[in-house]
């Protein structure tokens, strides 16, 4: 979420000391216990890395910090799929080589697109950091790797949705970075994150999967004002992993990350990992049923 975390900025005081208190609830400070690995059950985590430091993440940790709470999601919370946002294609990589060789990696850049229709990846600050983008991480084979169709803006930055199917569980996975309201270049009165949720949304069964990301809006209901892009799916026929809880992901003290399933729902976890302006979630799922 480039630009000075575009919701933020809207917010006003009163709303931010408000929120001051959820967003407080939410930080963990650790992974904790991982959740049990039990067979038939999936643990899979999200996380918005910041690793973009010129989308005003300089101050949010180094490359190393990064690295190493991501691993942490997968040594110290038991993830074995893991969504990441603002990544950059190096820092993958080496996560992917420091868990062994069990694990499996899928990436996609971020594109910008000039006036003119030419069109380049988004490079990550840094010597050898490689592009900027969103990625898959898996503790068993991807396949059927794929990106989604989505609306982008006409000019300038353009995100995405990349899904595969951990086929050890038979389970359609999904990580997707939604354009915020009015960035990227997105012209006034022009929202894309309706379409965006859509094809989302469409892009996986009703059952066998989990799927999410930012999605850079809140959830749906009275208090957020664009609950409108929202369709029926997901919160309508998905369980999310805070299952209406709502706590806040992001330093704003908002819930920008989700992630849903159409698999029973075993558990829930915020975690603060301390290098980033999100917060990870991490969720187990039971993948006997359905």
């Amino acid at each position: 979420m480039p630009r000075r975390r575009v919701l933020a900025a809207l917010m006003t005081a009163a709303a931010l000391a408000g929120l001051a208190g959820v967003a407080a609830s939410a930080r963990t400070g650790a992974e904790g216990v991982p959740f049990p690995a039990e067979a038939g059950t999936l643990t899979v985590a999200t996380w918005n890395m910041c690793g973009v430091r010129q989308w005003n993440c300089a101050g949010t940790g180094g490359y190393d910090a990064k690295r190493e709470r991501t691993e942490a999601l997968a040594t110290g919370s038991g993830a074995r799929v893991l969504l990441l946002q603002e990544a950059c294609s190096a820092d993958v990589e080496a996560v992917r080589e420091s868990l062994g060789p069990s694990w499996h990696s899928a990436f996609e850049a971020y594109t910008r697109r000039g006036s003119d229709g030419s069109r380049s990846a988004v490079r990550c600050e840094g010597s050898g950091r490689g592009d900027a983008g969103f990625a898959l991480l898996s503790a068993h084979p991807l396949t059927g790797v794929r990106t989604v169709a989505a609306p982008q803006p006409d000019t300038g930055v353009r995100r995405g949705i990349l899904c595969a199917v951990v086929a050890a569980y038979d389970v359609t996975v999904c990580t997707a970075h939604l354009t915020p309201h009015g960035g990227d270049g997105t012209p006034p009165g022009r929202d894309l994150r309706g379409d965006q949720l859509k094809a989302l949304t469409g892009a996986v069964p009703q059952r066998r999967t989990v799927y999410g990301g930012d999605l850079n809006v809140d959830p749906p209901g009275e208090h957020n004002p664009d609950s409108w892009v929202w369709p029926e799916r997901p919160y309508g026929s998905h369980q999310e992993c805070d299952g209406g809880a709502a706590r806040a992901t992001h330093d704003s003290g908002h819930k920008l990350d989700h992630l849903f399933t159409g698999l029973p729902r075993l558990g829930c976890r915020v975690v603060d990992t301390g290098a980033s302006d999100h917060r990870a979630l991490v969720m187990r799922v039971d993948t006997r049923t359905g």
